[in-house]
């Protein structure tokens, strides 16, 4: 179960790697556009805030890496908390932006939490 635990937090880890690109540095392109059905000048207004959510994304998936790479206490520690992070904030985005964010963040990072604390 543990194998499988640190299959998902990888998972997870990458999906926020993915979900920085796409904030940070493909915005204002088609799958930046496409994510939320923003035309280009929406997204170019946007931009700002989006590479900062992305920027977050991509602390949210360090700190994953870095559980997975600490042994002991200290890695357990980190997975979790870096896990119950990102389904705040997904349940957060899913309230105050769109429904999707849910299925898109929280649900993976619930999964992902839930085989963490089975295989403590």
């Amino acid at each position: 179960m543990e194998i499988a635990a640190k299959m998902l937090v990888g998972l997870v880890a990458v999906l926020h790697v993915y979900f920085l690109v796409l904030e940070m540095f493909l915005w204002q392109r088609a799958p930046g556009r496409g994510l939320h059905g923003l035309d280009p000048g929406t997204a170019r207004a946007t931009a700002p805030l989006a590479a900062n959510q992305g920027l977050y994304n991509g602390f949210l998936a360090a700190g994953l890496v870095w559980g997975l790479a600490a042994a002991g206490p200290t890695g357990f520690g980190a997975r979790v908390f870096f896990l119950v992070c990102v389904v705040v904030a997904g349940v957060f985005g899913a309230v105050t932006a769109n429904r999707r964010i849910l299925f898109a963040q929280a649900l993976p990072g619930a999964l992902a939490l839930a085989a963490v604390l089975v295989a403590r």
